[in-house]
């Protein structure tokens, strides 16, 4: 039976049962178990195989980036003894004792990370807690997470909102109107409006649908009047562009074009609204893609719709992330109210 054990890689004299360490010494190449199902890939590369499992878990693109920027920060953190390594080509062995929570690579990282904002360093804390996890280790119960107050959604007021929707109008970039539009009317997340496809649009039913929203969950997103006036321009538009030039084939499909025939990016949306934010007088830090969406959520509750149905719009995966439009600013609490008080002495 021993002799059957260590040909499988079970330690010969080790306990049996479901609590025996399940693989030698000799086998893992450290003191301190590897999972199974890594034993036999123990010497490939670890980081392009974490980010392969980090895909198959659907995180998305943004949180891909983030927790692989934040696992080479955390393998390049160099103890006393050691040298510098090259950290895409370390193996699983060599990550899994790197992760080892009692040798102070883990400590060093902490006090590295400990001035920036709370938000930022629980998200860098799960970063690491992922990684450790798939490896086969544990974050220890002495690493804190600090508590992140949730500020409020930033958003516009009224009159703030109709001088960026002229601006919109007036500018001389067709995609300005038709951008703010949709993200005032709909709600949709900056990267979801870049990634629309012209076969997911239906003008005649008033209604989108986006596909690999974040955490890749699909929805069906509502037009106004004003929306399907505002896309069927700039489809007429977008045909003498591709007339004037084809665009690639990965964005033939793509619902909006720059000038070069090529698919908007969220960097290409920010610059054209920071152009607008100076036409509508508007700091530039107050107009985001973002604070359009906030507007979208506190226009909706602000007419009475319930927050079940907000959180549908969205996209919301969890109600909770909805709620926090219930705490509205003092400004728009001031705007319902003067509002309230103005139709009660018309009555």
């Amino acid at each position: 039976m021993d002799d059957q054990r260590q040909r499988s890689g079970w330690a010969a004299d080790g306990p049996a049962g479901r609590i025996a360490t399940p693989f030698d010494s000799s086998i893992t190449g450290n003191n301190q178990v590897l999972p199974a199902r890594l034993v036999r890939i123990q010497h490939l590369a670890c980081l392009p195989l974490w980010e392969t499992q980090l895909r198959s878990e659907k995180k998305s693109n943004h949180t891909i980036r983030s927790y692989m920027s934040t696992a080479r920060r955390f393998s390049a953190t160099i103890i006393p003894g050691e040298e510098e390594v090259d950290i895409e080509e370390i193996s699983i062995t060599e990550m899994h004792d790197r992760c080892n929570p009692n040798n102070g690579r883990l400590d060093l990282f902490i006090q590295a990370i400990a001035n920036l904002r709370p938000a930022t360093i629980n998200a860098r804390i799960a970063a690491v807690s992922h990684l450790f996890r798939y490896i086969g280790h544990r974050i220890p119960d002495w690493v804190h997470r600090p508590t992140a107050s949730r500020p409020l959604p930033r958003t516009l007021t009224r009159e703030e909102v109709m001088r960026v929707r002229r601006a919109a109008q007036d500018s001389e970039n067709p995609l300005a109107h038709p951008i703010i539009t949709l993200l005032l009317d709909t709600g949709m997340r900056v990267s979801e409006l870049c990634a629309l496809e012209t076969g997911t649009i239906d003008l005649a039913d008033c209604s989108a649908r986006v596909y690999g929203g974040k955490g890749d969950k699909d929805r069906t997103v509502l037009f106004t009047e004003r929306s399907v006036d505002a896309m069927e321009a700039w489809f007429g538009t977008r045909r003498l562009l591709i007339q004037r030039k084809n665009p690639p084939n990965d964005d033939v499909d793509a619902v909006f074009l720059t000038n070069r025939v090529a698919r908007i990016s969220t960097r290409y949306v920010q610059k054209m609204m920071d152009v607008i934010a100076d036409d509508a007088l508007i700091p530039r830090t107050r107009l985001t893609p973002h604070t359009l969406r906030h507007n979208f959520a506190t226009g909706l509750l602000e007419r009475g719709v319930d927050l079940v149905s907000i959180q549908r719009l969205l996209g919301h995966s969890n109600i909770q992330t909805t709620r926090i439009y219930l705490d509205i600013s003092d400004q728009t609490l001031r705007e319902i109210y003067h509002r309230a008080q103005s139709a009660s002495l018309e009555e």
